[in-house]
């Protein structure tokens, strides 16, 4: 274990690149001491998650150096339950991340680890069988496991209910060693955080902070504003160093060596703006039109399958949604929410009827319903084929969606990116029922109330699950379906 002060991260002058010529780290030098809780903040693909892979050494910097003791230990908590690892039981999967567990300590570290996360359950339990919030508290679980002198959370609030998260904000508090947390929850940052690492998307400048969260957050938004003011003025002199040099040069040759030099100068001036920055960027706003030619009543819940007594209990439900009415379905975390969206979209259940021909337009949160080996560019266009090629650019340039951005495979750009993906396809698709689970999760803060507009404003069915209240409250509900209550 690493003592206090002691430099336990260190990145110096890292460059990185996934496809060439398009960096995502430039110039990267930063520090991080032991029992140190530290934030890592930035837009969608600034190379957040590419810094914890730099630190865990699933990739390799292509010019700098990343350096870590060779005695620490490191654990990532990832933002969703790896796909090969949904098939194991419980045992399997801790033994998977602690390979060094003596055989008869292992339903002894297991439980103890399944403590700290408030998580009860049978070892043989398969780890599919188990809710969205669950596993986030097994992902977080298996990291601990691993009793890590260095802890990396990325997006751990994710799927969690607000006890749960401040259970985890209690639980960072008292960590003993040193913790860097990905996350767009600002409250649940600024509970913990000692200081900042900032990544900007676009001049890929990283700083560092001494501040809580909100103070990082005031002093970026003033620092552009000053770099902004700074511009404007060395754009103004530029220009009239120009507008001088084009007089003096149809004045005679005697003031053509004094309009040379000032369009030097007027050049000069520009190089000297700063980069701008663009970390305040948001999507721009949009309309999720809807499904023509459908009619009133979309959807019919007439029973709904819940757990009673640790069982599967059928309990009677009524539900019918028609035309501009959106429900709220909740429950706690272990009540397999996106176990019952999934099946509602398959229509293959007896208990719910879809109307013939309504188009069903599915935001899930891992978004399995993505092809992953695709292109964005593949994956959209299935959702928008009729487009023009302009229209559809045009459109997908309003989720920040470029063409850098669209050549990507699905694999590789971020959860945020994906996200986003995933909202311009529903615009794409114009359904008639929209069914959204956890919408907020990865989604950087700037972007929710503009998405949270949206929904508001959608004219046919929709159903949605979120743990976010701000969101919710911001959006018009007219049905509530509580599984808890049944």
């Amino acid at each position: 274990m690493a003592s206090n002060n002691e430099t336990v991260i260190k990145f110096s002058s890292v460059f990185f690149e996934y496809v060439h010529p398009k960096l995502i780290l430039e110039d990267v030098t930063f520090n991080v001491r032991a029992w140190k809780k530290i934030t890592i903040m930035g837009q969608n693909g600034a190379g957040k998650s590419t810094i914890f892979k730099l630190i865990t050494k699933e990739i390799e910097p292509k010019i700098g150096k990343v350096h870590t003791p060779d005695s620490s230990t490191i654990a990532i908590a990832f933002q969703v339950m790896p796909v090969e690892d949904k098939e194991l039981t419980v045992q399997q999967y801790f033994k998977k991340y602690k390979k060094a567990l003596e055989e008869e300590n292992i339903d002894k570290e297991i439980s103890e680890v399944l403590r700290a996360v408030n998580l009860k359950t049978d070892l043989e339990k398969i780890i599919d069988k188990f809710s969205g919030g669950q596993q986030a508290r097994l992902l977080l679980a298996a990291a601990l496991i691993q009793k890590p002198d260095i802890l990396l959370l990325d997006e751990p609030t994710n799927n969690l209910d607000k006890d749960w998260i401040y259970h985890l904000e209690d639980f960072l508090k008292e960590y003993k060693n040193t913790v860097l947390v990905i996350s767009h929850d600002a409250e649940f940052l600024n509970s913990f955080t000692d200081w900042v690492l900032y990544l900007d998307v676009h001049t890929k400048i990283v700083e560092q902070y001494v501040w809580n969260y909100y103070d990082v957050i005031e002093q970026v938004s003033k620092k552009i504003e000053k770099e902004n003011m700074h511009n404007a003025r060395m754009k103004k002199e530029a220009q009239d160093k120009m507008d001088q040099a084009n007089v003096f040069a149809h004045k005679g040759w005697k003031l053509r060596a004094v309009a040379k030099k000032m369009k030097s100068d007027a050049e000069a001036l520009k190089e000297n703006m700063w980069d701008k920055r663009r970390e305040d960027k948001a999507i721009a706003p949009f309309t999720i039109e809807i499904q023509e030619n459908i009619g009133w009543e979309i959807l019919k819940i007439d029973t709904i399958w819940v757990v009673e007594n640790n069982e599967m209990t059928q309990k009677p439900v009524w539900k019918i949604l028609r035309k501009d009415s959106h429900m709220l379905l909740s429950a706690p975390n272990w009540m397999w929410k996106s176990t019952f969206l999934n099946a509602l979209t398959s229509g293959k259940v007896e208990w719910c009827t879809i109307w013939e021909n309504v188009k069903i337009g599915y935001y899930t949160q891992d978004f399995h319903n993505m092809n992953f080996e695709n292109t964005v560019y593949e994956e959209l266009r299935k959702s928008g084929p009729w487009l023009t090629e302009q229209e559809f650019r045009s459109q997908a340039a309003r989720f920040l969606i470029d063409w850098e951005l669209m050549k990507a495979q699905v694999w590789h750009i971020s959860e945020g990116q994906k996200g986003l993906v995933a909202f311009c396809a529903l615009v794409f698709q114009k359904p008639g029922l929209l069914i959204l689970d956890e919408p907020t999760n990865h989604i950087n803060f700037r972007h929710i109330p503009i998405i949270a507009e949206a929904l508001n404003n959608y004219k046919w069915a929709m159903i949605l699950v979120s743990h976010v209240d701000e969101f919710v409250w911001s959006i018009r509900m007219d049905e509530y379906l509580d599984l808890d209550q049944l």
